[in-house]
């Protein structure tokens, strides 16, 4: 079983890291301390002119739930539109409705904004009450894959669902297990599942920095070595 290794980075470091780790695939974010928000256009831009591996990018206007108003749609659009013309490879997105449903609409019409790009329908997933309905609704879409950790807080305590998603998707769609994946768990992860695709961010805590002064705040940046020990265990 060949196994990807999708590394969650939001800074340029970050993103240079997981590539240099053997990262196969980096998910560009910013704010990743609040679920992650879409990453600037100049962030983008420098991250697609320094990797050679396929950059997918966030699209995500606000944090919070996923249920957006026409104008946040908008803004999302315009972040579609963004992306395909600087070349990114893929972007990673998802609405729902108010009562927790996949909003087809609105996802089908970011989905014809996204071209070409390979989308991934993103976390929203785990806060709809009826995953197998949800992910009959996300592969009607045509996503590539969906990112999940079964609905629970991580996927090692989700992987019993799982596994039951991965064996409904049957090979119609990619179902990434996310959430506290690391080098302890992947092995077990990949054969209780059957998933075989992780979503990571291989994070490190950085140092103080002596002049942040009252702006000190706690930074994390990805680790090229611990990226490399999960790509050594796959």
């Amino acid at each position: 079983m060949t196994l990807t290794l999708e590394i969650c980075a939001a800074s340029l470091q970050s993103a240079l890291a997981a590539q240099a780790g053997g990262a196969h695939r980096v998910e560009l974010c910013q704010n990743l301390e609040q679920g992650g928000i879409t990453p600037s256009y100049g962030l983008i831009r420098e991250v697609l002119a320094q990797l050679s591996i396929p950059v997918f990018v966030l699209i995500r206007p606000r944090s919070g739930g996923f249920v957006y108003s026409e104008g946040e749609l908008a803004i999302m659009r315009a972040d579609l539109d963004l992306c395909r013309a600087l070349g990114c490879a893929g972007v990673v997105l998802g609405a729902l409705t108010a009562a927790g449903r996949v909003a087809m609409a609105e996802c089908a019409a970011l989905i014809k904004q996204a071209g070409s790009m390979e989308v991934t329908f993103h976390r929203a997933f785990d806060a709809c009450p009826d995953q197998f309905q949800a992910l009959e609704d996300v592969i009607a879409l045509g996503c590539r894959r969906v990112l999940t950790s079964g609905g629970q807080p991580t996927a090692v305590e989700g992987q019993t669902q799982l596994a039951a998603l991965v064996s409904q998707a049957a090979g119609r769609i990619g179902v990434m297990a996310a959430a506290g994946i690391t080098a302890a768990n992947i092995q077990e992860m990949a054969a209780r599942t059957g998933a075989q695709e992780f979503h990571a961010s291989a994070k490190r805590l950085l140092p103080p920095e002596p002049d942040a002064g009252l702006f000190q705040a706690e930074r994390f940046d990805t680790d090229a070595a611990l990226v490399a020990e999960l790509v050594a265990l796959m």
